[in-house]
């Protein structure tokens, strides 16, 4: 326990050690009714009072799983939707910050996505199921819900478009085009049977005649972070480090991955890298937080950043543990912070999308 002085001080002034001193106490306090989930690309402060740390599957299928009145989310918003849409009515999801978005997911309006909709109808496309990244607003899996399609993840985006394709339909796939793309070309599917459909032109900028030929249309949004990896950066690490290993995650273009050893989600990046022998090398395409940790976890390895530059989420960066204390005492002080809460309608069409995912992954 904390000394009483230090305890009685404003919680802006403690240390880190501190705050997570009291996060454990308010743990110990408050049981099974609290849990906390942190995703991968949380700060290592974070991490360490987290109950569980993954991807967004693996965290989804944890709050789907969790009896946990309170579920503190350390990620950003449409991971505490994804939550609350899976677990009861009786359950609150926190977002410790409020301001934690996704520049991917803020990429693929629900207005949007009708308009593209329409189009297809329009120039005759034929059946189309839609898939969409679970990177994407409660309101966007409530379409996909609604129109017989399914959500996806990175570790489950496979199975996902298996699914999909087996169906004699074409596929939508959105907000992130690199993770269709390369899921989709991996599964058989040729490059040129892929449109990138651009989401802020008639029919995606795209002819009619194309449109209807094509097998798998991909919304042109991306991952900033993902975005900051180029062939080249392979290249320059071979050279530098001969028998270094490239892992990429799938979020990151083609011509990437295609430099790459072996690609996939945080969860496969993170199994591949502790399961690999000592004295192996890795360098890592995904965010800078993830890496450094598996570095710091794999001594006898060499595991180093992809990217020459800081490859930051600043968003999944504005999470710290002052965040996750205040919410732990809110709750515990019967004053719990607002609630990520998705409207009864939307929620019910989301959890069709999200159910399918799950069965399939």
């Amino acid at each position: 326990m904390e000394p009483k002085a230090q305890a009685a001080s404003d919680p802006r002034d403690w240390t880190d050690d501190a705050v997570a001193a009291r996060i454990r106490q308010l743990k110990n306090r408050l049981g099974r009714d609290v849990l906390i989930l942190a995703h991968h690309y949380q700060r290592d402060a974070v991490v360490a009072v987290a109950d569980a740390v993954g991807d967004s599957l693996k965290l989804a299928q944890a709050a789907a799983a969790t009896s946990a009145r309170h579920i503190v989310f350390c990620g950003v918003h449409f991971m505490a939707e994804t939550a609350d849409i899976l677990t009861g009515p009786d359950q609150a999801v926190y977002l410790p910050e409020q301001r934690a978005g996704c520049s991917m997911a803020d990429m693929a309006t629900p207005e949007a996505l009708e308009w593209a909709w329409e189009s297809l109808t329009r120039a005759e496309a034929g059946p189309v199921i839609p898939i969409t990244y679970v990177n994407s607003a409660a309101s966007l899996k409530a379409f996909v819900g609604r129109h017989g399609g399914a959500v996806c993840t990175s570790s489950n985006a496979r199975n996902i478009l298996i699914w999909a394709l087996s169906q004699e339909a074409k596929v939508f796939f959105f907000p992130d085009e690199h993770l269709g793309r390369i899921t989709a070309h991996d599964l058989g599917v040729p490059l040129p049977d892929m449109l990138v459909w651009d989401r802020g032109l008639p029919l995606g900028g795209l002819d009619p005649e194309a449109v209807r030929a094509a097998r798998v249309y991909l919304w042109n949004g991306f991952c900033v972070v993902h975005q900051m990896f180029f062939p080249e950066d392979a290249a320059a690490w071979r050279q530098k480090e001969p028998g270094i290993r490239v892992i990429v995650h799938p979020e990151c273009p083609i011509e990437v991955i295609r430099e790459a050893d072996a690609y996939g989600s945080t969860e496969m990046i993170a199994r591949t890298i502790d399961a690999a022998p000592a004295g192996s090398k890795w360098a890592v395409g995904t965010e800078i937080n993830l890496v450094a940790r598996l570095a710091d976890r794999n001594p006898d390895k060499l595991v180093v950043s992809l990217s020459p530059h800081q490859a930051i989420c600043a968003n999944m960066y504005r999470t710290r543990p002052l965040s996750v204390l205040r919410v732990l005492e809110g709750v515990a002080a019967g004053e719990p912070p607002p609630v990520v809460r998705v409207p009864v309608s939307v929620a019910g069409e989301a959890r069709l999308a999200l159910d399918r995912m799950l069965t399939l992954s």
